[in-house]
């Protein structure tokens, strides 16, 4: 006699149409329970671009062209861009390793607070987390399958390494458990995240206190004008405070810092 199957051991059915909610909800309950699992509370997001390559990596990849007879001139521009563009993914890096070793001197027993998390992949997405591990601390990394660019980054232990088929629910841990948000150049994806994180708060549905810190002014005010969205009626000038622009690490850290000491102090008046 066949055996029956009950209906969560029946794959078949699970990979179903018909199963659907219950795989957007396994995307919301498997990862609470890890976070709960890890004792991890909160959380700094960064954003940006997974087609920065490290300096190290950039550099090895534009002697390779200059050696050649006759390279390339779109690839040998290319690298050249990378090679400039490299300094924000070591950026990353510096400023995520110095967020992480601030977090395991001030919340290493009692919980693990304003923990570095990523989308998990390549980029200014490996940087930070690169960044966290070198601190010898512990960062999350919320991945997505996709038909290009999107793997998982060396630096990620098993136990806080996602991989998510919903967008939706990726973004909402993304969101969740931030207590802030940087914003590194990149392309649509990066603006996709700061768009809606954006509309969150300025809705009031993100009600929580959230640092929104963008890097690199020139890049940004070179790719948006943020200003006209005021000038044009589109945002309220009070929206423009939403965010700031920072143009260094130090910088970057300084304004993060502030805020996590605002929220300690907070903490020891509940």
């Amino acid at each position: 006699m066949t055996k029956i199957l009950k209906a969560y051991e029946n794959i078949d059915f699970l990979k179903s149409p018909s199963a659907r909610i219950l795989r957007i909800m396994s995307e919301f309950v498997e990862p609470n329970a890890r976070f709960q699992q890890q004792k991890i509370k909160d959380t700094v997001v960064f954003f940006g671009s997974a087609r920065l390559p490290s300096r190290e990596q950039a550099e090895k990849d534009l002697n390779a062209l200059k050696a050649m007879d006759n390279p390339d001139p779109a690839a040998l521009k290319k690298a050249e861009i990378n090679l400039k563009n490299s300094r924000y993914y070591e950026d990353a890096v510096e400023l995520s390793r110095r967020v992480t070793q601030w977090s395991m001197k001030n919340y290493y027993h009692n919980g693990r607070r304003y923990v570095v998390c990523t989308g998990g992949g390549p980029g200014i997405m490996e940087a930070a987390n690169k960044g966290a591990h070198l601190a010898g601390g512990k960062s999350v990394g919320l991945n997505i399958s996709l038909p290009f660019e999107q793997f998982a980054n060396p630096y990620l232990e098993d136990e806080l390494n996602f991989e998510f088929h919903y967008f939706f629910m990726r973004k909402f841990w993304f969101a969740y458990p931030a207590k802030a948000i940087v914003i590194f150049p990149g392309g649509f994806g990066t603006l996709d995240e700061l768009a809606e994180i954006l509309t969150l708060v300025q809705t009031g549905k993100i009600k929580k206190e959230m640092k929104i810190l963008i890097y690199d002014s020139h890049y940004w005010n070179d790719i948006i004008n943020f200003s006209k969205f005021a000038e044009h009626g589109m945002i309220s000038e009070e929206d423009l405070q939403l965010f700031k622009m920072c143009d260094s690490v130090d910088e970057m850290e300084k304004e993060l810092m502030e805020h996590f000491e605002k929220m300690k102090d907070k903490d020891k008046l509940m």
